[in-house]
């Protein structure tokens, strides 16, 4: 920008505290020729054919569709949720739903409800690496637990919440989790220590807040009853999402909670309520019995990914290790103590392949040789070649190092 005096001048934006203390990693995504395992998105060749179900919202449904949408959400979503929920044993009425952009968008909502700067929120370490700047943008402190194979260490959680308790509070306002099909680290949290943590909630006053949009894509074993399943006392704050299951460009998801919280949520919904048009073609689609076999396609095709990727990995990178997930859409990778993940992505993306560092996965620090690559996206050709581009990325950053490795 030019100034009066007709040189250049740098603009110095006043951004608020929080901002300044936010943290921005380089976008890694999509881009040439380079093979993308860095983001969870749609299998291309299987998206939805959403065809018949527009046209229906743009001709009989247009005077609904081009309006502006319920704070809430249009009444036979928000019906269609609790018949969809029922089947998990999650009994709501419409009073208990409200529809979203998406699921992230019920979590800043649940956010803008419960947190004050410098409340506590408990995370696992790692943790879903999308929520992170959505929690810090109020300002919490992070308390972290770990995770082993049967998912969050409730022992842990009920430490933290008794020295809260020696100490006088406060106690932690939010707990929030990915239970099923942990996002980045594949593990699913077993019924007993879901019973246990809702427990403690009611004990100590805390809401946990239940991410679940990896529910339906499960490969094998049976499923796991969702947190607020087994809830009785309205500590659950549940976010789902037609994301996984139908397309993620539709962004719209549901949050389910007790009245009080669903109607304080649409109260300061921002947006006014969610886009009419693609909540109609959810509904449309849905009735029209295309879901479940939709869902069918997406497991198969998953599974399919997930395994050829686990192959591919003990073929080109037998150092590294993981968990054979039972289904959702990532790998969570441990590499040698000698591969810095972080510094290994500008080379990785150089031979034209693309990840997440774990880094970005954690509150407050964490190791870095881990690595979450996704399966959802790329073809069976991709991942193998893009597996192949990772080892030759991780045997160039080795030979580059030298020996004393590659931190």
């Amino acid at each position: 920008m030019k100034n009066a005096a007709g040189s250049e001048e740098r603009l110095t934006f006043r951004y608020s505290q929080r901002m300044l203390e936010m943290p921005f990693p380089s976008a890694v995504g999509h881009a040439g020729d380079a093979i993308s395992f860095a983001e969870g998105d749609a299998y291309p060749p299987d998206m939805a054919d959403m065809t018949a179900s527009a046209v229906e919202a743009l001709t009989t449904r247009r005077s609904e569709t081009l309006q502006y949408a319920p704070r809430a959400g249009l009444p036979d979503l928000r019906r269609w949720v609790t018949d969809y929920l029922a089947k998990e044993n999650v009994r709501v009425t419409p009073e208990n739903v409200l529809i979203v952009n998406g699921a992230k968008h019920g979590l800043d909502l649940a956010c803008k409800l419960f947190l004050n700067p410098g409340d506590a929120v408990i995370v696992t370490a790692p943790t879903y690496m999308t929520a992170l700047p959505i929690l810090r943008s109020y300002g919490p402190r992070f308390i972290q637990v770990r995770q082993d194979s049967e998912g969050l260490l409730v022992d842990e959680v009920e430490a933290e919440l008794r020295a809260c308790e020696r100490n006088g509070g406060p106690f932690p306002k939010i707990i929030y989790n990915v239970f099923e099909f942990h996002n980045p680290t594949g593990v699913t949290t077993s019924e007993p220590r879901r019973a246990r943590l809702l427990d403690l909630a009611e004990r100590y006053n805390v809401m946990i807040v239940e991410d679940d949009p990896y529910r339906r894509i499960r490969f094998e074993g049976e499923p796991v009853p969702p947190v607020q399943a087994l809830d009785r006392a309205n500590r659950v704050i549940g976010l789902g999402t037609f994301a996984k299951i139908i397309a993620p460009g539709l962004r719209v998801g549901w949050v389910t909670a007790a009245p009080e919280i669903v109607r304080k949520m649409a109260v300061v919904k921002s947006d006014g309520g969610t886009c009419p048009l693609t909540q109609r073609m959810i509904v449309e689609y849905c009735r029209a019995g295309q879901l479940e076999p939709h869902i069918k396609t997406l497991v198969k095709t998953y599974e399919m990914h997930r395994d050829v990727m686990l192959e591919m990995l003990a073929k080109y990178l037998p150092e590294a290790t993981t968990m054979r997930p039972s289904g959702g859409y990532y790998l969570w990778i441990q590499m040698p103590e000698d591969i810095d993940t972080d510094h290994l992505l500008p080379l990785a993306q150089r031979h034209g392949v693309r990840y997440l560092p774990g880094s970005r996965f954690y509150a407050a620090g964490g190791p870095r040789n881990y690595l979450r690559l996704a399966y959802s996206f790329s073809s069976v050709e991709e991942i193998q070649e893009g597996m192949r581009r990772l080892a030759a990325a991780v045997s160039k950053s080795r030979k580059a190092e030298g020996p004393g490795g590659g931190h």
